[in-house]
């Protein structure tokens, strides 16, 4: 009886057992051919055997860019893994970087929907998250030719300097307190000038205690940073109703839009009561960009707010993280420290900051900033890309939706490019005319193709102003009882490769006079 209620009798289907039995006879060899010609032809590239359901997502670990780095020393520089749902292709090699931007750049050019940016960036309203076409293209030429252009730039040199006067002031005063906190220090100070140039005001001092804007900052990055269960299996974004993700990112998200309305509105009624601006901000171009009936595109509100998340966001962490990074090498390597001072030194004589125009003259600082770079790129895994379309790359089939990851890090510390790869040695930039510009393939701390950084100059010029002003001013030391092998170089948990243990150093002041 059991066996009749979960099988009606066979006479109930229109065909009967005998045609039936023909037809998978004829079928199931049909089906297994037609299998093994796809499978031909579609090859995929090299990769470890995945588990079920989760495929490879338990060899990513907690830093990816190290796992995945291993993992291509076994498989190979292209590498595919299947993350949960997600097809996904791993590249580990200079020379495959190339292929795929220089020859592939188009179909490599999407971006995959993930749970948290989406959010953050209005429904991916900016150059980092919105899909390739028309609106993405108009979002980035307003960004380069509007936000970010050379002239635009040089428009924010006061600012800069002012804040960066406030922080060696800062230093000066708390050097006979104790060691100062670098990790804490450098972000307020970047934050300070991205807020400045972005909304005319800061929102919080060096040394003041954490503000409002510092705060959404830091649950932002620590968000971003989280496993996601959505990123990998679409279809059980419901989970993030009851594991709290979709809670913490809602509050975030809601935290960050109160903050977006209150400074554009601040930027609108200034507009109407006709006040002049000490200097046209981002959010006043954005504003006048908005407006102008000429614009192939029209801003939403909504989509001003992407583009601020964009500038914002990625401004002030890469460039901070760089020079934490920068000072915690130099403080390891006291040799390459007194060259880049004697050097900013010498140059400078016995002016009292280093300003823009000295920067040309600091070659060795330039040096120095790749080296630290090369070692620890502010992204190690490039933003994720996606193909639009079916494609072959090195001769193995590559489906369109298929996720791609650019392991940046593994390829700046290549055995087979650079000598020596974990050493901090920034000579070896001396004769070599590798720049981080996109260019040169070896070294891609920013990216490189039409989905390349397009704030690097602004980025690289905060980078080089701080350096030389704290090696300017300041010899620097370890707290007492630490020697050079004491200092940490673990990585934290992140998509943005920052230091897990915090920079404190003491500051000793340097008359220049």
């Amino acid at each position: 009886m059991f066996f009749y209620i979960l099988f009606p009798p066979l006479y109930t289907f229109t065909i009967n057992f005998h045609h039936l039995l023909i037809f998978l006879f004829v079928l199931t060899p049909t089906v297994l051919l037609l299998f093994q010609w796809r499978s031909r032809r579609r090859i995929f590239p090299p990769g470890p055997r995945g588990l079920p359901f989760i495929g490879n997502l338990h060899q990513l670990g907690e830093l990816p860019h190290r796992s995945l780095q291993h993992l291509s020393s076994i498989y190979g520089p292209l590498m595919f893994l299947q993350l949960g749902s997600i097809p996904t292709l791993i590249i580990s090699s200079a020379d495959i970087a190339r292929e795929l931007f220089k020859n592939f750049d188009r179909v490599f050019s999407g971006r995959p929907h993930l749970y948290g940016l989406t959010k953050l960036s209005y429904g991916c309203s900016n150059i980092t998250s919105a899909p390739y076409g028309e609106f993405w293209k108009e979002v980035k030429k307003i960004t380069v030719l509007e936000l970010l252009s050379a002239k635009k730039v040089q428009s924010f040199r006061a600012v800069r300097e002012e804040e960066l006067a406030l922080v060696m002031s800062f230093i000066t005063t708390s050097s006979e307190s104790g060691p100062i906190d670098l990790s804490e220090m450098l972000p307020c100070l970047v934050n300070n000038i991205v807020c400045r140039v972005t909304f005319s005001k800061k929102y919080s001092e060096v040394g003041g205690g954490k503000s409002r804007i510092d705060a959404i900052l830091r649950d932002t990055q620590t968000l971003l940073g989280e496993f996601a269960l959505a990123d990998f299996f679409p279809r059980l974004e419901w989970i993030h109703k009851f594991d709290g993700l979709k809670a913490k990112l809602n509050k975030i998200f809601m935290e960050l839009d109160k903050f977006y309305d209150e400074v554009i509105e601040e930027h609108v009624k200034r507009k109407k009561l006709k006040l002049k601006p000490e200097h046209e901000d981002l959010v006043d171009v954005l504003l006048r960009i908005s407006s102008d009936p000429n614009q192939t595109i029209t801003l939403t509100r909504d989509q001003i707010k992407g583009v601020l998340t964009d500038v914002f966001f990625a401004g002030t962490d890469a460039s901070s993280t760089t020079v934490v990074w920068t000072m915690t090498e130099l403080i390891k390597n006291p040799k390459e420290m007194d060259k880049a001072q004697e050097e900013v030194r010498q140059i400078l004589g016995t002016k009292d900051m280093v300003r823009e125009e000295d920067l040309s003259q600091l070659n060795y600082l330039k040096l120095v900033i790749k080296e630290s770079m090369r070692l620890h790129p502010p992204a190690p895994l490039l933003v994720p890309r996606e193909t639009i379309e079916n494609c072959t790359f090195h001769g193995f089939y590559i489906p369109a939706k298929t996720r791609v990851l650019v392991n940046a890090a593994a390829i700046s510390r290549d055995p087979k490019i650079w000598e020596n790869p974990g050493e901090f040695k920034p000579d070896r930039f001396l004769d070599n005319p590798i720049d981080f510009k996109g260019n040169d393939f070896e070294f891609i701390p920013f990216g490189a193709g039409r989905r390349g950084c397009p704030g690097i100059n602004f980025a690289i010029l905060l980078i080089e102003l701080i350096l030389a002003n704290l090696l300017h001013r300041f010899d620097w030391e370890l707290p007492h009882g630490l020697n050079r092998e004491d200092v940490d170089m673990e990585e934290a948990i992140g998509i943005t490769m920052h230091k897990k243990i915090s920079l404190r150093l003491v500051a000793n002041v340097v008359n220049v006079v």
